[in-house]
């Protein structure tokens, strides 16, 4: 299989390395980073994700991307694309970012997310591509808003994946291929 990277003006989305487990495990360890999530990772368990990414990038070409800054090669998180997760109230595929906070307020959230978008609508074919956070995390429903996607509370939820608790309503957002560029 032949796995896709993405590049933009200033962020390559590419296959994970070994020498990305690092900093994918510190970002994981950053109780700011990991917010709106049920609790910080291990090094194991961060490790064991940025293999499993590894693995699906590898088995279908696309997923989650590690994500650097190509003028300096620097790991800053991930982004990508990823079909819903079973169990959820809808289907689909979603897109979705994580980023290390030192690239907090730079835009490379937004950027990641049009190149999945533009990768999804025009590669993959999809109809339509979802978005996914817990109802407080202001920061990453921005960026869904600066993707031009749209929220309908009709459709908040709570994610069965996590723990009773403020974290566990969720919205949804939406957007169709038709959108504008």
């Amino acid at each position: 299989m032949t796995i896709y990277e993405l590049k933009t003006a200033r962020l390559m989305l590419r296959q994970w390395r070994d020498d990305d487990t690092l900093p994918w495990a510190a970002m994981n360890a950053d109780p700011l980073v990991r917010e709106h999530f049920p609790s910080i990772l291990t090094y194991e368990q961060s490790a064991a994700s940025a293999s499993s990414f590894r693995d699906e990038l590898a088995r279908r070409g696309w997923g989650w991307w590690a994500l650097e800054v190509a003028a300096t090669g620097e790991f800053v998180g991930m982004a990508g694309l990823d079909p819903v997760e079973p169990g959820l109230p809808f289907q689909g595929v979603e897109v979705g970012w994580r980023l290390a906070r030192s690239a907090w307020g730079q835009g490379y959230a937004t950027e990641a997310g049009h190149a999945c978008l533009d990768y999804g609508f025009d590669v993959l074919d999809l109809p339509e591509i979802l978005s996914i956070t817990a109802t407080g995390n202001e920061r990453s429903r921005a960026v869904m808003h600066r993707l031009g996607m749209t929220h309908d509370p009709a459709e908040d939820f709570d994610d069965p994946t996590v723990p009773p608790g403020p974290l566990r309503r969720s919205v949804v957002y939406r957007i169709r291929r038709s959108r504008p560029h």
